[in-house]
């Protein structure tokens, strides 16, 4: 199982991943879902996958391989005019992965179900934020729905739809993300560490922030524990509201 959040505000765009397969009780293991691409003063990109490992891994390998052999002439992410583009050839690369695929793991049983979340700045262009489907066809990111979820995505959204809005500043949607995440990790043992941390500040094109947190990461871990003291906190006060008490006949 996974999980990943990628949040669209006006002061930028926050990208959150765990990274734990789950192919069953007995095969657990460790893959990236969050891939990073960056060209000074052009664009800043990043993309999460969920849903059938070998479909989103071949679609993510047909995408580089197209960005390191620039002899063969076809457009990619790194040359494509516009952040609606690229989410265009992330769809095209679905399709083709798809069409390869997906009839002989369909005769298997297998599904092939694939999420991608694709989202970034290019220079002279707004910051967007894309879902792509199996099929290939995508929906973009509004002021109504300023964020989106791929993969275990119940136990992380209360939060984010208390907190998340376009107003809300780059630090405080980190933080909503992380504990997005972090009751994701508390109810679903299919959603593991460690996670992959992106950031995007509005018109830079560059990451504030592109990095790992680790299993014991202390900043995480305090703010796991805060966490979870705030809720049984808030959850003693709620007692002494006394909702469910039945006044006598």
């Amino acid at each position: 199982m996974t999980y990943c959040v990628a949040i669209k505000l006006d002061a930028g765009m926050v990208f959150l991943s765990d990274t734990r397969t789950n192919a069953g009780l007995d095969n657990i293991a460790k893959f990236k879902k969050m891939f990073t691409w960056e060209v000074p003063n052009d664009r800043c990109i990043t993309l999460m996958t969920a849903g059938n490992l070998a479909i989103t891994q071949a679609v993510i390998s047909l995408l580089q391989e197209n960005i390191d052999h620039p002899e063969n002439g076809l457009e990619t992410i790194l040359s494509a005019p516009s952040m609606f583009r690229i989410a265009e050839l992330v769809g095209d690369a679905m399709q083709v992965v798809q069409t390869r695929y997906g009839p002989g793991m369909s005769q298997t049983g297998e599904s092939t179900m694939s999420s991608i979340l694709v989202g970034g700045q290019r220079a002279g262009g707004a910051h967007r934020l894309f879902h792509v489907y199996t099929a290939g066809n995508f929906i973009e990111a509004t002021p109504e729905t300023p964020y989106f979820q791929i993969g275990e995505h119940k136990y992380g959204k209360p939060i984010l739809d208390r907190i998340i809005t376009p107003e809300t500043p780059l630090d405080v949607s980190v933080t909503a993300a992380l504990l997005s995440m972090d009751s994701t990790l508390r109810s679903n043992l299919s959603v593991g560490m460690p996670l992959d941390l992106s950031v995007i500040e509005t018109g830079k094109l560059k990451f504030a922030q592109n990095r790992r947190i680790e299993e014991f990461d202390p900043d995480f871990q305090r703010l796991s524990t805060g966490w979870s003291s705030a809720l049984r906190k808030a959850f003693d006060e709620m007692l002494h509201l006394n909702i469910t008490r039945q006044d006598p006949v």
